[in-house]
């Protein structure tokens, strides 16, 4: 027995929970991340699961994972390999040895290594014995076994008994990494809290696996990852579809504008859907949509009333709704289009992050068709970008599209929590009653936004809609030479957001050796690998762009100062074709990646040392 185990500090560590779908993999990774950042660890996580509602069980395609970074130092990817492998089957154990960092701690449930369930996962001979596993700590855990025993006296069935044994493995994490239980028996109440029964049975699983650590030879050390020494203020962990929906709360409440969501549920944006719907108390009105193009439109039309105005997609609904981003476009009405990206074309990854919908949102419609596109960074800055999305599109009277990802989607980390009075005010056009000359496209001198008058407001009568608006009046116009006006005044209304937007930063000085371009979700992994390569003396810097279209003012010049170029995007290179389009003066190398997955850190370092000591040769 272990009774005064070693502790050992660590920085950081990176957790991998895997198994079935039906196994809790998700849960709990989720209460694990739960509990560190309750006690001040920072944090970085990534939900890995199949797109099949019930893949074959026991199987390499079935395997569901959920991987955690914590740390006492900052945290910004949820980390390349992983020290700790929990695998509740052969397939889970194949499917992430890759990922493994040498002399891993793996936790399996040795009662599912058998020789049916190697069959499954197409193993030739026994893992546990072919020497493949040598160099790594193997804690073979009955946890089926033990779990079922320990439901026992609470007359649970067999399929709800095993549906309580990844409280097993969480009882286990916590003892490993000195967690206090009863964060984790909180956990479980808060969960399970109308039915009182399965509290009981989760807690009593959750204290066997803590125990049964407590017991082993195998697990004669435990770790300790002290809180974030730099995290001051309140904090929570938080993924990024509900980041974007609290953003998008935050800007209805700050604008005065009600908050109305009109969308078609779809992976992986249907969690802001949701979100959103369980926010009626704070005025969110919802509606489930019977297809994408209704969800739109549905939204078009509130924005018309004078709604914040919001619909939330993925790639192939980006797709459908097409057309009404048009109409959007030319009534310019404004209204926020979430786009959480993931593996295409067509169905394609449902459940994988890809970056590959850039060029569908600067072009994808008929015509020309300009809105304003930003992207966010961190699950986290989920929110910020949520809340910018409709400040821009409320003050500038246009639709804006936000792109997020799956990886930013279903991710977490820690948000720092602000205070509404702190957040930008936001400030629609909007005109009072029998407003003295009133015409729909009279507009702003400074950022040629049109003037808002809704339907009831007296003496505020207007015509707005698809086919084309004389300038000012907006009476219906075929005349040739108003559409080119219309045409570029809407061009020109978009272009001028640069002059509200932040300049772009750069990680490292300007003229570096080599300046690292990324967008979107990819920072985290760019940022990590950079900054080691700076602390190791290396002449690179990072340029990491939310603001899309338009770009920020200063591009030109961080282009122009450096020295080399390489553009890292997770698709075959539609930002590196966006800016050769822009800045065709400047040359730019790529690295692209499209395999469902975000970037490695180690494999971005090994690009840029080759880069930085080749010349790019």
């Amino acid at each position: 027995m272990s009774k005064n185990p070693r502790i050992i500090e660590l920085e950081d560590v990176v957790v991998k929970f895997a198994g079935d779908s039906g196994d809790g993999m998700q849960l709990t990774g989720s209460q694990f991340s739960d509990t560190s950042a309750f006690v001040g660890n920072d944090l970085s996580t990534f939900p890995d699961y199949p797109s099949e509602i019930r893949a074959p069980q026991g199987t390499v395609a079935g395997v569901s994972g959920y991987q955690v970074h914590i740390g006492h130092k900052d945290v910004t990817t949820p980390g390349d390999l992983a020290d700790v492998l929990v695998a509740m089957n052969p397939a889970a154990l194949k499917t992430n040895m890759k990922w493994l960092k040498p002399g891993a701690t793996v936790i399996i449930d040795i009662d599912n290594f058998d020789q049916k369930n190697y069959k499954k996962a197409e193993y030739i001979e026994d893992p546990l014995n072919d020497g493949s596993l040598e160099g790594y700590n193997i804690v073979k855990a009955p946890i089926t076994s033990l779990t079922r025993s320990t439901v026992k006296e609470f007359g649970l069935d067999a399929k709800t008994a095993d549906k309580t044994k990844n409280q097993f493995v969480a009882g286990i994490l916590f003892w490993l990494f000195n967690r206090d239980l009863t964060i984790g028996e909180n956990f479980i109440q808060k969960k399970f809290k109308k039915n009182a029964d399965l509290v009981n049975a989760n807690i009593a699983v959750l204290r066997g696996g803590y125990n049964y650590a407590e017991t082993i030879e195998a697990m004669s050390t435990t770790f300790l990852v002290n809180p974030a020494k730099n995290k001051k203020g309140l904090f929570r962990n938080i993924t990024g579809n509900i980041a974007t929906a609290w953003g998008l709360l935050a800007a209805s409440e700050k604008s005065g504008c009600g908050l109305f969501l009109g969308s078609y549920p779809i992976t992986p944006a249907t969690e802001v859907l949701q979100e959103l719907a369980s926010r009626k108390h704070l005025g969110a009105i919802t509606f489930q949509a019977e297809d994408e193009i209704a969800g739109i439109c549905s939204a078009i039309g509130a924005s018309f009333t004078g709604k914040l105005a919001v619909t939330s997609t993925s790639g192939p609904g980006l797709a459908l709704k097409g057309e009404a981003i048009g109409l959007a476009v030319i009534t310019e009405l404004p209204i926020v289009i979430v786009n959480v990206q993931r593996g295409g074309p067509s169905t394609g990854l449902p459940t994988k992050t890809e970056q590959a919908d850039l060029l569908q949102a600067l072009y994808g419609r008929s015509g020309e068709s300009p809105v304003i596109v930003v992207a966010a960074t961190t699950p986290a800055n989920c929110f910020t970008y949520a809340y910018e999305a409709a400040k821009l599109s409320l003050e500038h009277m246009t639709p804006v599209i936000l792109l997020t990802d799956g990886y930013l989607a279903n991710g977490s980390e820690l948000w720092h929590i602000p205070e509404m009075k702190d957040m930008p005010e936001i400030n629609p056009p909007k005109v009072k009653d029998n407003h003295e000359g009133y015409m729909p496209y009279i507009r702003d001198p400074e950022n040629l936004a049109r003037m808002w008058a809704v339907p009831g407001q007296e003496g505020m009568r207007h015509r707005v809609g698809g086919l084309e608006k004389a300038d000012k009046t907006g009476e219906v116009s075929h005349d040739p030479y108003n559409h080119q006006v219309m045409v570029g005044l809407r061009q020109e209304k978009v272009d001028r957001v640069a002059n509200y937007i932040s300049d772009q930063e750069v990680m490292g000085e300007k003229d570096a050796d080599l300046l690292v371009i990324g967008w979107g979700g990819t920072y985290g992994a760019l940022y990590s690998a950079v900054k080691e390569l700076q602390n190791e003396g290396r002449s690179i810097s990072l340029a990491q762009f939310s603001y899309i279209s338009p770009l920020p003012k200063n591009t030109e010049d961080i282009l122009k100062h450096a020295k080399s170029r390489v553009i890292c995007e997770l698709n075959l290179g539609q930002f590196a074709m966006y800016l050769r389009s822009k800045f065709p003066q400047y040359e730019y190398k790529q690295y692209n990646k499209v395999q469902g997955l975000p970037f490695m850190i180690s494999e971005l370092k090994a690009k840029f040392i080759d880069l930085l000591e080749n010349k790019g040769k």
